[in-house]
């Protein structure tokens, strides 16, 4: 994640108009290292054996400017929905200002809560961990597919191969290392109506919308994308069983966004989508805070 002060360490030593401007002041160098190009970044790495083709992810070519930031993150709070109706996280005070000088909670953590990445072990034997996923994959080209329309028509709505197809037909091609994200408008309903959401029925069966492995399959065989990112609780829709785009994308060395919030204020293309990720040993998956810089 960044830490305090890196945001405003970013806005202070760079220019908006010129994203890597001011190589000599130091949080331009700080900004340089964690989110140039990965063909800056490339000059000042050391060699390193290729990946294998399946774990392999592509590398964006990335613009140099931004104008403004969207924070896509929601704020994760005991109340924030999940798949098991418990709390996702909760806070223990360990320490209190007035008693000990100092404020300081312990947290317990479900790793797939609030807005969060899933690593590509979450669902394979092997594949890597959060801490072991590509820094330069995680600075990505931002494509924003809106199913709105649909998936209000639709609860259980999968973006199909069709979508993708009209999103091209309009934008142009997919750019190399992206990330494919799905709007749907439920993102919204996350913390106004968790009921919706969910939409858990009498069954128990949950009803929103996701990707459909025919999709998935598509973008990994003829498109070169980093990653995958839904503004509802699973990159399947609510009724899955299977979790079939789960197993399609994340063995393949992918990573996915799951909770994804305000993607009605990112641009549809040109954005560039920032995910910040601690560096936690092993992790399936974590909470992230992303933002597009616009």
């Amino acid at each position: 994640m960044c830490v305090p002060g890196c945001m405003e360490a970013v806005t202070a030593g760079l220019s908006r108009r010129g994203f890597f401007g001011r190589a000599g002041a130091t949080a331009a160098g700080f900004a340089a290292t964690a989110i140039a190009p990965a063909s800056v970044l490339a000059q000042n790495a050391p060699p390193a054996a290729a990946p294998a083709p399946s774990a392999a992810a592509p590398t964006a070519v990335l613009p140099t400017t931004f104008t403004r930031v969207i924070d896509l993150s929601h704020t994760l709070g005991p109340k924030f929905p999940t798949f098991f109706d418990t709390a996702g996280i909760e806070l223990e005070q360990r320490a209190d200002f007035a008693k000990d000088g100092y404020n300081m909670y312990v947290w317990k953590l479900i790793e797939h809560a609030g807005t969060h990445i899933d690593a590509p072990i979450h669902f394979a034997e092997t594949g890597a961990s959060v801490d072991q996923i590509r820094t330069e994959t995680l600075v990505v080209p931002l494509a924003v597919v809106d199913v709105v329309e649909k998936a209000s028509d639709e609860a259980d709505y999968l973006l199909s191969r069709a979508d993708l197809d009209a999103w091209e037909a309009k934008h142009g091609r997919l750019p190399r290392g992206c990330c494919v994200a799905m709007h749907s408008g439920f993102g919204k309903l996350a913390l106004t109506d968790p009921a919706r959401f969910i939409g858990r029925d009498v069954d128990g069966t949950l009803h929103f919308p996701g990707i459909a492995p025919e999709a998935a399959e598509w973008l990994l065989k003829e498109r070169d994308v980093a990653g995958l990112a839904v503004d509802t609780l699973s990159l399947d829709n609510g009724p899955s069983k299977d979790f079939k785009t789960h197993k399609v994308w994340l063995p393949a060395g992918r990573w996915g966004l799951e909770n994804v919030a305000n993607l009605e204020q990112a641009p549809a293309a040109g954005a560039t989508l920032v995910v910040g990720l601690p560096k936690i040993e092993e992790a399936t998956g974590a909470p992230v805070r992303l933002f597009a810089l616009v």
